[in-house]
């Protein structure tokens, strides 16, 4: 056994984010913790990272009992090394700097340059196949690849036990292949691994021993096979598995934005793209292919190549340029990273809601009604089935699942005919993802019409009216909802689809 917790219990105010979580880690294992957000996942891995101490109970490593690990570093000299959902770089700094940050100390165990690009160049290699040039600035690399130097970064630090927190829901599927290879070779190797993942398919493939939790609390711990993902789900939520149940379909309306003459690359194939109201249209393709870049062009924050982008506002048309003309003809977006792009981490809830809409809860034209603000929100967190304690705690009190549905919120309350999805489902629980595919559903019916990238198979299988596949910076298919299958859809993503665009 290389690590017990007892009886963890940790509050955030009224939120009592941990009651009684117990579970033991051996090494040479990949023991998965699963359950939905607010289920207390996210908190038990910040305690055993350092980042949290807990109220109560104890952590136990390698058979000593240290109380609680006291700060990041602390975790980080005993062995316990861990990678985040957060996408956690320096853009501007390269490839190898981010391999190695924060690895050398100020008067000893500082490593050669050399020995630094040999460590940065092998693990980057098992993960990435072909690996980006370690000098280039890891801003300018795709999400995948700037995940994957995080992955390194936890690796090369030689770690008895890795926490990898969601960090396949940013890896394409051959880099999470490549992942789960290295994590094999790990455990061999006698280390210790805590994969947390809302991906049930990766929990059965990687997985020896899964412990569940609810509600803050450990409801039980199962060896490989001894559970169907049923049973999971019927553990982890006292109820079925949600599916992504296809929305009524209803006739669409006109058109509301069209794209004409769009490249996502200099000298790349354009093409063009009409959006009409009460549509919801999928964005597909391996990860850096294109399906960002487009969604982001929509919105007007992505260079069209020469082509232009005009959204339909009373009968009117009106060229984007920018986001903030996107914003003042009802086109909203919701962007990926909730932490870096949308969160304000200091402030409340209900302000991370009223911002961009705050003009209306104005009194005599200059002065913030909080009142108005939150009883305006109050309809959304009923509408959303946001679980939240006060709308007066700060939005990282909030599970990811629950902080997602705020920046819904934040955007709806603006009242827009077109909604831009950046991949709104990336880790968060079933229930969560259950409530937002029934929102999509009321938006179409409303006849709003909705864009949303999504790496999950299922959703576009189940939700989409049609589905764009993008490969090499480039619309490759067209999928209609009558085309949609699994293996069609896969296909294209690699250039073999008998459809065309």
């Amino acid at each position: 056994m290389v690590l017990r917790t007892r009886g963890l219990a940790k509050a955030f105010g009224a939120t009592r984010a941990l009651r009684d979580c117990s579970f033991e880690l051996r090494a040479g294992e990949v023991h998965a913790i699963v359950g939905e957000n607010g289920s207390g996942k996210s908190t038990l891995v910040k305690i055993l990272a350092g980042v949290h101490r807990p109220d109560a109970g104890a952590v136990e490593f390698d058979g000593v009992s240290r109380g609680q690990l006291r700060s990041p570093r602390a975790a980080l000299d005993a062995g316990i090394v861990t990678v985040f959902q957060e996408v956690l770089v320096v853009g501007p700094c390269s490839v190898l700097e981010n391999v190695w940050t924060g690895t050398d100390g100020v008067f000893r165990g500082r490593r050669t340059q050399a020995l630094k690009v040999e460590g940065a160049r092998a693990i980057l290699g098992e993960l990435l196949g072909a690996p980006p040039a370690l000098s280039d600035p890891v801003e300018e690399i795709s999400l995948s690849e700037r995940q994957a130097c995080c992955i390194a970064r936890a690796i090369v630090r030689q770690p008895k036990v890795l926490i990898l927190d969601e960090a396949t829901s940013a890896l394409d599927v051959d880099t999470r292949r490549r992942l789960f290879a290295v994590v094999r070779r790990l455990t061999a190797e006698g280390v210790a691994v805590v994969f947390i993942s809302h991906r049930m398919d990766e929990v059965e493939e990687i997985c020896d021993r899964v412990t569940v939790m609810r509600a803050g609390e450990t409801v039980a711990t199962v060896a490989r096979g001894e559970a169907s993902v049923a049973q999971l789900v019927q553990m982890m939520t006292g109820g079925d598995a949600p599916e992504a149940a296809s929305p009524a379909r209803t006739r669409v309306g006109d058109v509301v934005l069209q794209a004409r003459g769009v490249r996502l690359r200099d000298g790349g194939q354009a093409f063009d793209f009409d959006l009409r109201g009460g549509e919801l249209v999928g964005l597909a393709g391996l990860e850096g292919h294109g399906q960002d870049a487009f969604l982001r062009l929509l919105w007007g924050a992505h260079p069209r190549g020469g082509g232009t982008l005009q959204v339909f506002d009373g009968g009117a048309k009106r060229e984007i340029g920018a986001p903030r003309d996107a914003a003042a003809h009802g086109v909203a977006y919701v962007p990926r990273e909730r932490r870096t792009e949308a969160l304000f981490e200091s402030l409340p809830i209900w302000q991370n809601f009223a911002l961009p809409t705050a003009a209306r809860d104005c009194v005599a034209a200059v002065l913030l009604s909080a009142r108005k603000a939150r009883r305006r929100f109050a309809h959304f967190v009923a509408r959303l089935g946001i679980r939240l304690g006060s709308d007066a705690d700060l939005v990282t009190t909030l599970s990811g699942g629950n902080q997602q549905k705020v920046l819904i919120a934040r955007w709806l309350a603006a009242n827009p005919r077109v909604l831009l999805l950046n991949d709104p489902t990336r880790g968060i629980d079933h229930n969560a993802k259950r409530d937002i595919y029934r929102l999509l559903g009321e938006l179409a019916g409303e006849g709003r019409a909705v864009v949303m990238l999504s790496s999950e198979i299922h959703e576009h299988l189940a939700l989409m009216d049609r589905v764009l596949v993008f490969r090499e910076q480039a619309l490759a298919a067209e999928l209609p909802r009558a085309a949609l299958d699994s293996r069609s859809l896969v296909a294209s993503f690699f250039g073999q689809t008998g459809c065309h665009v």
